[in-house]
Parts: C-alpha cells; sequence; structure tokens
C-alpha cells in the first residue's frame, strides 16, 4: 500500500491457498498471471479450466474458476468436449511439457489443427516435475536429468521439441505465442501474450497457445536465482521468445 492506496493484491480469480510448489517454482507465477487476466477481463464466471496429470494436476486447488481434471495429455481432447457443448464458456487447459510434448502431443497437434478456439497455458521447464526428473520432449541437448545423467544425447533420442514453432506451421488461424517466467521483465511481457491469448477467445478468433518457460529448481539441482539465470543462459537460446503466429498470418508461415 501507498498512502491508504492498494497497489498490489491477491487477484479474485485465485484462492486463498497455501502452496506446494516447490521453492522457486514458477508455476505459482504462471498461475497469477493467468488470474489476473481472466480479472481484467471480467470472465472468471464464465471460465472453465483443464488440468491434467503432473506438476499442473493441482491447478484446480489454485484457481477460483471452474475446473475439471483430465487424463495424462487428454487436456485438449476434454477442453474441445467443453467448448463445442457450451461455446459461450472461456476455456482454458494448463498443461506441463510432459504432459502436452509427450503423450498429449497428438492432442494439441490435432486441436490446433482443427481450430478449436479454447486457450493452452503451456509450461516448459525441459524436464518431467512431478515423476522425478526424467528426460522430458523439452530437455535440452546435454541437459542431465535421471534418465539421461550423461546428458541429452540427440544421436540416441533426437533433438528436443519446439512445440510451438511446429503448431506455427499449421494453415489453420491461431495465436502461438512463448513467454518466460525468469524475471520482472519476462514476467510483464509474458502476461501480454496470456492476454492476447485469451481476447482471441473471448472474440471468438481462433485457438490459442502461450508457451511459458519456467524453472525447477529443485530436479535441475539449482538454486532458484541460478534456475533463472539457467533459463536465460540454456533455455531462451533455444526456445526464443515472442509471438510465433497470429491469426492473421495463418499462410503455413512462422509469423515475422
Amino acid at each position: 500500500m501507498t498512502g491508504g492506496e492498494v497497489v498490489f493484491s491477491r487477484p479474485e480469480s485465485l484462492r486463498r491457498t497455501p502452496t506446494h510448489y516447490c521453492p522457486g517454482c514458477t508455476h505459482g507465477t504462471a498461475h497469477r498471471l493467468v488470474a489476473e487476466v481472466l480479472d481484467e477481463l471480467g470472465i472468471r464466471e464464465r471460465t472453465v479450466g483443464v488440468a491434467p496429470v503432473g506438476c499442473a494436476v493441482f491447478a484446480y486447488n489454485y484457481f477460483n474458476c471452474d475446473f475439471l481434471e483430465a487424463a495424462h495429455g487428454r487436456a485438449p481432447a476434454f477442453a474441445t468436449g467443453v467448448k463445442r457443448v457450451r461455446p459461450e464458456l472461456i476455456v482454458f487447459t494448463y498443461q506441463g511439457d510432459g504432459d502436452l510434448a509427450s503423450i498429449g502431443l497428438a492432442e494439441i497437434l490435432h486441436a490446433a489443427n482443427r481450430g478449436e478456439k479454447f486457450t493452452v497455458v503451456f509450461v516448459n521447464n525441459a524436464i518431467y516435475g512431478m515423476t522425478g526428473g526424467q528426460m522430458a520432449p523439452t530437455t535440452l541437448p546435454g541437459q542431465v536429468t535421471t534418465t539421461c545423467p550423461g546428458g541429452r544425447d540427440v544421436e540416441q533420442v533426437g533433438y528436443p521439441l519446439r512445440v510451438a514453432e511446429l503448431l506455427a506451421t499449421l494453415r489453420t488461424p491461431g495465436y502461438i505465442a512463448r513467454g518466460s517466467l525468469h524475471g520482472p521483465e519476462a514476467i510483464v511481457a509474458s502476461k501480454r501474450l496470456v492476454r492476447r491469448a485469451f481476447e482471441h477467445q473471448v472474440a471468438g478468433t481462433c485457438f490459442g497457445l502461450v508457451e511459458l518457460l519456467s524453472t525447477c529448481p529443485t530436479n535441475w539441482g539449482l538454486t532458484p536465482m541460478a534456475a533463472c539465470q539457467w533459463v536465460v543462459d540454456r533455455m531462451i537460446p533455444y526456445y526464443p521468445l515472442g509471438e510465433l503466429k497470429r491469426p492473421e498470418s495463418a499462410t503455413g508461415q512462422v509469423a515475422s
């Protein structure tokens, strides 16, 4: 407060719930960005979230809106059903990279290709978080995990998937963007991307996905501050930030 004026408070779209996330995890930051956007757009009362398996599974404990739980990787299919039956609702999925980019890759690819008009918040921390730090589809070359203690060998398992770039090549109109949660400036920029994705759904324009680069200090074996720097040094060069596709650029090419 400054002079009695409240300048920062809990969004109405977030519950008063103690966090269960590991110290330094930025899932909570991602939650807040979505909640602020729901409040600012005045859409909380008609919003339905869908959470699958993984660290994202407990999202329904934090959001003050209706929430559904889907099977591992199936949140886009679940969201498709809800949105088609109740098109007036605002529907979003909240998914991690182990969920969306692995077992759920076909689900997200075909939902985007069909142009389903819901919003996806895709949290990429380059590892399987909840299950013990195994290699994920997004694990970086040379990155050490419990299942590749010598580092990811691209000759054996291929290169990390750039999901946003993959979806941006589809001819179907869509809004595809990538932000990061490693610091204040990046967080502010990421909120703008999240808001634009939801605005496209409110307007009935297109499918939307915002990928958010997130930290996982516990499974990376780093301090929270070092984890944020690791995002800058290692993740952003491989996963560049910005808008990759806008609905007006549906030409099958990544938007400039």
